[in-house]
């Protein structure tokens, strides 16, 4: 085979390559984020603790590893609670729930009659030759937002 042609073909490969990994990393970047477990671990004078459990759902082909995450909770965008989510590997098109817990100060519980509850926070996923850093956000329905600023 001839050197033009053997460069050619590595060309392709390249472009096909890039192209490739340029989908899976938009398609990684729509990671999906929904909390399954909420609960009130303790109360004391310094706030409370709690444990939660969210499910990420994984859309690419990609393996991606996870190191620990860090959380924000907000109740109609003022922070009343932050916390961590343990290390975890998502596999490709699969689901994988993280637990984790969260601590929100005292007489910082937000209000009765709070509209939105957030949580958001940003993970930085480990891939071969990179990694990638994908914000996240969740807002919980009406009845989860409960547990985040009613629960004393």
């Amino acid at each position: 085979m001839e050197p033009s042609r053997k460069a050619g073909i590595i060309a392709l490969v390249a472009i096909g390559v890039a192209i490739f990994g340029y989908a899976q990393y938009a398609s990684a970047s729509h990671i999906s984020v929904n909390m399954t477990h909420n609960e009130l671990l303790s109360t004391d004078g310094d706030g409370s603790d709690y444990y939660i459990e969210l499910e990420f759902e994984n859309p690419s082909l990609l393996v991606l590893t996870a190191g620990q995450t860090e959380f924000v909770i907000e109740s109609d965008g003022r922070a009343v609670g932050q916390g961590v989510l343990a290390p975890f590997t998502l596999t490709p098109l699969d689901g994988t729930t993280v637990s984790g817990t969260y601590h929100t100060p005292s007489g910082d519980s937000g209000s009765d009659d709070a509209s939105t509850i957030r949580i958001s926070g940003s993970t930085e996923y480990d891939m071969l030759f990179a990694s990638i850093g994908i914000p996240f956000e969740y807002y919980p329905t009406d009845e989860q937002a409960s547990g985040f600023i009613h629960q004393s």
